[in-house]
């Protein structure tokens, strides 16, 4: 029972690090160039994988991790208040998108989706509170119509590419074997039985 403890373990350990790798170099692609990175939201992917695959505990702590240590290697996003703010915005996605879903009664594409949405709503109410705080400090002021924009609007081509991409990544998972689909009621009498 201990081994399979430490496998499972050492498997969300391994798979975390590679969901933060991945978060590392897909900004890459869109040139680091912060407008198209607003636009497509790369480093959110992974993010929301993590915690979807691995657990809330990984993902939110991904989350948190990605956006700053991205800022401090790599000077984008600038540490503050983008990389902070962000850091907010990630552990939140990996914190719900995986708590939502491991307590969903059924595990399937819907209960994706539910997860991913709520997240998403989530993540951007914490990430607007943490942008008025921290600009609050600077003696800036976010607006409304700052966080319609940077929630919302410049976002819409990333939250659809998310919307595809994630319920079509777990999908091929669970073809190949390596992500189960599964009712909560079944899994329960399998764990009985055994």
């Amino acid at each position: 029972m201990k081994e399979k403890k430490y496998y499972h373990t050492a498997k969300n350990l391994t798979l975390s690090a590679m969901f933060l790798a991945i978060g590392f170099v897909l900004p890459f692609f869109t040139g680091q160039i912060q407008q198209i990175g607003n636009m497509l939201l790369p480093m959110h992917i992974p993010v929301f994988l993590c915690g979807l695959i691995c657990g809330w505990q990984y993902g939110a702590v991904v989350g948190l991790i990605l956006p700053l240590s991205r800022s401090f290697l790599f000077g984008m996003p600038p540490m503050y208040p983008n990389a902070v703010a962000m850091a907010a915005e990630l552990l939140t996605y990996g914190l719900v998108a995986g708590f939502v879903y491991a307590r969903s009664r059924w595990q399937c594409v819907i209960s994706l989706y539910r997860a991913l949405i709520v997240a998403m709503v989530a993540g951007r109410v914490v990430w607007g509170i943490a942008e008025v705080i921290l600009l609050g400090l600077g003696g800036s002021v976010f607006t409304w119509e700052a966080f319609l924009a940077g929630a919302l609007l410049n976002s819409i081509p990333g939250i659809i590419l998310q919307l595809i991409l994630i319920p079509a990544i777990m999908v091929a998972l669970h073809r190949a074997g390596l992500v189960k689909f599964y009712r909560k009621e079944k899994r329960k009498q399998v764990s009985d039985a055994g």
